[in-house]
């Protein structure tokens, strides 16, 4: 049986939507990072999560799924201990309201 890949189907896969959604939302949130911290931590934090989104995208379109796959899982634990950086030198806050999309919540991450 073939398998369908997400422009058969006329859009992105789901994850690969929601990758996307994160990383925008984390692109606007580094922005407003201090400077101290925009060039280390911020630039880190959406150069991982692009990272992960071109993995993910390559991974909706490949047959070998594996090994992309594997590359993005290491991009969002490491985006998790970022993220928790950010969160505990108070860049990012805490609140419910500042939290990434929720959509992204959903796949797991």
């Amino acid at each position: 049986m073939a398998e369908r890949t997400p422009s058969q189907a006329g859009e992105p896969a789901i994850v690969v939507q929601r990758a996307y959604d994160l990383a925008l939302w984390l692109v606007r949130k580094t922005e407003k990072f201090p400077r101290s911290f925009r060039f280390s931590v911020g630039e880190r934090v959406v150069a991982r999560a692009l990272d992960v989104l071109e993995s993910l995208a390559a991974a909706a379109y490949s047959s070998d799924k594996r090994a992309l796959l594997d590359q993005a899982n290491r991009g969002v634990n490491s985006l998790r201990f970022l993220l928790r950086l950010s969160c505990d030198l108070k860049l990012l806050a805490r609140a419910r309201r500042n939290l990434p999309p929720a959509s992204w919540r959903k796949t797991g991450a």
